[in-house]
Formats: C-alpha cells, structure tokens, sequence
C-alpha cells in the first residue's frame, strides 16, 4: 500500500484525471475552490465531499513533493 501512495507516475495521473476532471469549461476543482473562496453561499455537504474527492489527488501530490524534499 505505501508503495501505491508513493508512485509519482500514478499519483500525477491520479491529479490530470480524477483532479481535474471534468475539464471543460473549467476543471471541477477549481470552480469549487472559487465557490469555497467566495464565501461558499449554498454548498451542501455534497459539494465538500466533491471537493475532498477532487482535491485529494493533489493532497498526495503535495505529500510526495514534501517526503522527497526531506530526503
């Protein structure tokens, strides 16, 4: 498992897929970033677990970039 969470060809495809799915007109995550950021008027509890699932990708991302610049 750790070494799933540690592959960074799976973990950037993860993000150009799943992260910014869909892509047109915008990517998903960040129409709800901008929604979040702008007082977030109207979100139900979906749209945060929406977000969590978008952005998670990116969590990982930034978990990877933090581990390798430890090293």
């Amino acid at each position: 498992m750790v070494k799933v969470l540690n592959d960074w060809r799976l973990i950037i495809l993860l993000c150009l897929t799943l992260g910014l799915a869909p892509f047109f007109p915008e990517p998903h995550l960040f129409g709800k970033i901008r929604w979040i950021s702008g007082g977030a008027n109207g979100m139900e509890p979906k749209d945060y677990f929406d977000v969590l699932m978008h952005g998670f990708p990116f969590v990982l991302l930034i978990r990877l970039l933090i581990l390798k610049l430890k090293k």
